[in-house]
């Protein structure tokens, strides 16, 4: 079971807003906030599978971490993970 849906299982009582295609960059959870924690390299990396890294940078950053999806948007983490 990936984090996202083991979250959502845990939180069930919670709308977690995710990003669709970057279950696998989820990191894990803000308690205080109730949102999702995703990394930012981890999104790149997907990305560039379809783009080289610096369209990958301006996809993720004009479309993804640009993106208001109300109070529950996702929370993007710089890591070196």
């Amino acid at each position: 079971m990936n984090k996202v849906k083991l979250l959502r299982k845990i939180y069930a009582d919670v709308e977690l807003k995710s990003a669709d295609g970057f279950d696998s960059a989820c990191i894990g959870i803000d308690e205080r906030s109730m949102r999702l924690i995703y990394s930012v390299r981890k999104c790149i990396k997907i990305l560039m599978v379809d783009m080289d890294y610096d369209q990958a940078i301006e996809y993720f950053e004009f479309n993804i971490s640009g993106a208001w999806v109300g109070d529950n948007t996702p929370i993007w983490c710089e890591d070196d993970q």
